[in-house]
């Protein structure tokens, strides 16, 4: 998410207690929803990049953005219901320059009267049985299916979603009492979320809803997902260095990071679980229990060196059993794991090796509150990149790789410096308005950190500071670009406190993330849609047709402008075809490979079913079929391969990831970790395969790099 922030983004969030709905209380929007309802309508028509009016065409979209939003897979409105709204359909628009919210709350409030109708046509489906001799179908994607027209056809929907989940745990062995009591439990916790919503969770769907009208990127920002998106710019956090999960009823603890209070204190461990939180040793200790974590975690988050004590339930206690109190002094935590992270891998070319040395980058992080307080000692991503590199200069590579594989981008300034690292100086990105102006970003800072072979690997999920940095290599001719087709993420967005624009002393508002602007490679194209297609292309496990800039409705589209003022550090494709030629040979007599491209394949034509059999004997023929092209893989493929498969039928417990052991969980999430990682390491391999040449002929280097001859 590209921005730029204009205000400086607060860490500690308000310790309100949620105000959830219940089946007597109906909820209703604060005078401070309905005031930033009105702001943001202000900032959106005046300063959108689309220019938006706020008229019934868009109120109409609005609309259907809100009840999807409420109801996606068409589970729990009736045809009635929705009928019932249409009054609404174009009324949104005034309603919310006069800050007048009663529609989305009228239209939640029937939503939690459905869900609550619902949790009680699950209990009568629970307590009957079925018939898994005839042959019917469920359809699991219903984003698109035609409401229920009665009661009675929404419950042979519910019907078959239970049959389906009943089935799984049957294929996997489980024995009826145990699916009931599983399946029981799993419906009334995913029931009961609803109830556990209140006013700023439904203003924040409307608004969301509203926001997306206008494109995919805009987005409002409640004050606790606001200090979700700092903190995930800063790297850190003041609390007690916990990663929280919700497992039942439980706040739990699933994983300490280190150096935290929570790990010195030595009183704190995995599994445990959170039953209640107070500000200090004296204050009044707050039951937590059934409470969301985004609700728990603000009470244990705070200011720098305070106290706060937690109530806790260790980790294989009965619920009934005694608790212990433990008292933490909050600390300045940092969230390395979410840091650029740097190593060595040896790659072989015939008898000779290199090392080739990766950077993994998952997001464009820049602590702008500190580059303002303290220049030059704050966080970023270049300035950890650059350190990295020094390294592993130190530990001798041939090459550098640098890994964007699932990183959604961040700031736009660390795109632009990133970038500079890796050329001597010149334009990086265009931005262009909705004026029509434009302003090229540029890398001003003469040399290169690293001027020597270089790759950036790249799949559907590097978006937006990715795809500039990404686009920016190949357009220079600097490095090879390998991997899939990216997101295709080309604007600009601002991020706007409300707060502080009304010049709130308290967080009421919220926080309005904006698009401004698009941005285009210095050779003229956008990124947008299209995203930045790789020079070597290597396979994916992802679904592309629902993942990616083009699965949205209302993309910008492609276009072109002038390119910038540049010169090209070289070019790539003279190489490639020998990259290409050696990959093919490769990856043919690479078992990992050929198993994780039957996997892809595997998982691609499970994805494009339409339905699924509730037959168990056709299902379970399916199982037992792609088990066996599993075992045949696992037996015939690479052994340390590791990968596991995505497919719903191999391997299929048929529980949800909070129904199993935490402790399975983690040891799952090691073991993936763990795995041998293919696509690195034939991207290694092929950047490896681009030094060799580089080595073997002056002649490739003067056309490869003229610069460096």
């Amino acid at each position: 998410m590209l921005h730029r922030q204009i205000r400086l983004l607060t860490l500690v969030a308000a310790c309100a207690f949620p105000v959830s709905a219940s089946a007597d209380q109906l909820l209703r929007p604060s005078e401070a929803h309905a005031e930033a309802a009105i702001t943001s309508a202000h900032l959106l028509s005046r300063y959108h990049y689309r220019t938006p009016q706020l008229d019934d065409a868009l109120s109409e979209q609005i609309f259907d953005r809100y009840l999807k939003a409420l109801d996606p897979a068409r589970l729990f409105f009736l045809r009635a219901d929705v009928d019932s709204f249409t009054y609404a359909r174009t009324q949104l628009d005034d309603a919310i320059l006069e800050g007048r919210l009663d529609i989305p709350f009228t239209m939640f409030a029937r939503y939690a009267e459905r869900v609550k109708k619902q949790r009680a046509v699950v209990r009568e489906l629970l307590a009957g049985s079925f018939d898994f001799t005839i042959d019917e179908n469920y359809t699991p994607d219903r984003s698109e299916a035609a409401w229920a027209a009665s009661e009675e056809e929404l419950h042979d929907v519910w019907r078959k979603r239970i049959k389906n989940d009943w089935l799984r745990l049957r294929l996997a062995g489980k024995n009826d009492a145990t699916i009931r009591q599983t399946l029981a439990k799993r419906y009334e916790h995913a029931l009961e979320r609803s109830t556990k919503l209140n006013a700023d969770d439904v203003f924040q769907l409307f608004m969301n809803a509203w926001a997306s009208a206008l494109e995919p990127h805009t987005n409002y920002l409640g004050p606790r997902a606001a200090e979700d998106f700092a903190i995930s710019m800063k790297l850190s956090l003041v609390g007690i260095g916990a990663v929280l999960q919700e497992r039942e009823d439980y706040v739990t603890v699933r994983e300490l990071i280190p150096g935290g209070p929570a790990l010195r204190s030595g009183k704190i461990g995995i599994g445990d679980r959170i039953v209640g939180v107070a500000q200090g040793e004296k204050a009044a200790l707050v039951d937590v229990t059934g409470w969301r974590v985004d609700e728990v975690v603000p009470l244990i988050r705070g200011k720098h060196n305070t106290t706060v004590m937690l109530d806790i339930l260790s980790a294989n206690a009965s619920g009934d059993s005694a608790h212990r109190r433990v008292t933490l002094v909050r600390d300045t935590i940092k969230l390395e794991n979410q840091a650029a992270a740097g190593s060595v891998r040896e790659v072989r070319n015939g008898n000779s090796a290199m090392k080739v040395g990766i950077i993994k980058l998952p997001g464009f992080y820049q602590d702008t509150e500190a580059r303002r307080s303290t220049p030059g000692q704050f966080r970023s991503a270049t300035r950890d990149v650059v350190r990295i590199i020094s390294d592993l200069k130190r530990d001798g590579i041939d090459a550098l790789l640098i890994d964007l594989r699932n990183n959604a981008g961040g700031s736009l300034d660390e795109a632009v410096s990133l970038t500079g690292l890796f050329i001597d100086t010149g334009p990086i990105v265009i931005q262009h308005n909705a004026r029509g102006q434009t302003r090229v970003e540029r890398d001003l800072v003469p040399g290169m950190a690293w001027d020597g072979p270089l790759a950036v690997l790249v799949n559907r999920a590097s978006a937006s500071a990715s795809e500039i940095f990404a686009a920016a290599i190949q357009d220079y001719g600097r490095g090879i670009v390998i991997g899939e087709d990216s997101f295709g993420k080309g604007t600009v967005q601002t991020l706007i406190d409300l707060d502080e624009l009304e010049h709130n002393t308290q967080r009421r508002y919220g926080e309005l993330k904006m698009t401004i602007a698009q941005f285009f490679r210095i050779s003229g194209g956008t990124t947008q849609l299209r995203g930045v297609s790789p020079d070597i292309a290597l396979p994916s496990l992802i679904d592309t047709r629902n993942f990616g800039e083009s699965a949205y409705d209302n993309a910008l589209p492609w276009t072109r402008i002038g390119p910038a003022d540049y010169r090209s550090a070289g070019s790539i494709v003279p190489l490639l075809p020998t990259l290409s030629l050696r990959h093919e040979q490769r990856v043919a007599h690479d078992k990992g490979f050929h198993q994780f491209l039957e996997e892809a394949n595997d998982l691609k034509t499970l994805r494009e079913r339409k339905t699924i059999s509730l037959n168990e004997s056709a299902r379970r023929a399916e199982r037992d079929r792609l088990e066996a092209r599993a075992k045949a893989r696992d037996k015939n493929g690479d052994p340390n391969s590791g990968e596991v498969s995505e497919t719903e039928e191999v391997g299929d417990d048929g529980l949800l990831a909070s129904e199993r052991s935490l402790s399975s969980e983690l040891a799952a999430e090691k073991a993936r970790k763990a795995a041998r990682d293919v696509i690195l390491d034939e991207t290694a391999n092929i950047l490896g395969d681009m030094t060799d040449l580089l080595r073997m002929s002056p002649e490739i280097v003067r056309r490869v790099n003229p610069q460096r001859n």
